[in-house]
């Protein structure tokens, strides 16, 4: 299961006025952790997974995937400021960073990837089943079964998001050269963080608080379907992801590794381009660890070159596969309560927030539905034995 740093405590740590310390920002991360590592253990985290309802849970990766989608074009559009978390100016044209270099990466990535794979390779069937008698880019084979074009199974085959990065790496290089002269190798030296009681309260307070409902839904309970969807051959359980959340923070934190979780967004991002089991995080993080031991923190030196328009690029099909999870809402109630959950979400910029909203809009309904009609029954039930009293 990929991983990414836990975002409100990012956001809080850079955005606002005064910037969290490395000792408040791990002890937000241990607070979140054994958060979650309760739940988990008592199994509270499986009871709220399967009492929430799917349309709110689509609503909360709907408005993911969609502010994933919204931030990306930003990067691809205009010059970023990180430090002061707003954009600037429109991004130029040309350019080792510019907006056409963004254009083609995005273009390249459509060409390969195209809209991404179907539901019938999601349910592990082979790549030729159900294909449709119109399908574009397929043909018949002697027995009559439609297979896809052979140009068009050399193109998947094309890791599309690994050829943008290598691109980035070099174009970074190429951005700032000295950057090799002044590399010193081997890793940095790991030691332990100490947190006061002063860390403790501010971590928890201002980070910790808005990081906790964003870790489970975001990272625990929309995972968790987003990977039913994906790999229904393969059960996930909202326990093992949140003890997994739990038990690596509480670990890495005390030697300042970054708060990080599972989230949907990663997930969605590494199967749009391609990953279809764990081997594929177990080579991304041996690639890491490869990376951190030969280069340590050198190594933000080359990746702060890196061309913000094809981060963008990334990002945002990341995000669009993630949205595209919702699409299996069929009824009008469930899609309602999905658009409205999102909409909360978006406007309020936060999951939580949409997600409470959800659930109640959610609840009306419901009774509107079946509980209207139970007291309409009961109240002629009532009338019925009035009616038969006075007769008698």
């Amino acid at each position: 299961m990929p991983v990414q740093p836990m975002k409100a405590i990012a956001a809080v740590a850079i955005s606002e006025g005064k910037h969290l310390t490395i000792a408040e920002i791990m002890a937000a991360g241990i607070c979140t952790a054994g958060t979650l590592l309760g739940l988990g253990v008592t199994g509270l985290m499986g009871i709220m997974y399967r009492l929430i309802p799917l349309p709110v849970i689509r609503g909360v990766q709907l408005s993911q995937g969609l502010a994933f989608a919204f931030t990306a074009v930003k990067y691809i559009r205009k010059n970023q400021e990180f430090a002061k978390n707003k954009s600037g100016d429109a991004r130029p044209w040309l350019g080792l960073d510019g907006l056409l270099l963004a254009l083609i990466c995005l273009c390249f990535v459509v060409l390969v990837n195209g809209s991404g794979d179907d539901s019938r390779q999601r349910n592990g069937e082979s790549p030729e089943a159900s294909i449709p008698s119109n399908a574009v880019g397929t043909r018949k084979d002697a027995s009559g079964v439609r297979k896809p074009l052979r140009n068009l199974r050399i193109l998947n085959a094309i890791p599309s998001a690994l050829v943008v990065l290598v691109l980035g790496i070099v174009l970074a290089i190429l951005r700032k050269p000295d950057v090799l002269r002044h590399l010193k190798l081997g890793p940095s030296k790991p030691q332990l963080i100490r947190i006061s009681r002063h860390d403790w309260k501010t971590g928890f307070v201002r980070a910790a608080i808005p990081q906790i409902p964003l870790s489970i839904l975001n990272s625990v309970i929309a995972v968790c379907r987003l990977s039913t969807d994906l790999f229904p051959n393969k059960e996930v359980t909202a326990t093992s992801v949140s003890l997994s959340v739990g038990i690596m923070n509480l670990v890495g934190c005390w030697f300042g590794a970054m708060p990080i979780c599972h989230g949907a967004g990663g997930l969605a991002g590494q199967y749009k381009f391609g990953a279809r089991s764990g081997a594929s995080v177990a080579f991304l993080g041996t690639a890491k660890l490869v990376l951190g031991l030969i280069l340590g923190s050198q190594l933000v030196k080359i990746l702060s070159q890196f061309p913000i328009g094809m981060l963008g690029v990334l990002l945002l099909f990341s995000g669009i596969e993630l949205a595209m999870a919702c699409r299996d809402m069929k009824s009008k109630v469930d899609s309602f309560v999905m658009l409205m959950c999102t909409a909360v979400s978006l406007t309020g910029s936060s999951a939580a927030l949409g997600f409470g909203f959800g659930i109640v809009l959610y609840v009306i309904l419901r009774f509107r539905a079946k509980g209207f009609s139970d007291c309409v029954n009961i109240f002629r039930a009532l009338l019925s034995i009035g009616k038969f009293s006075e007769e008698t």
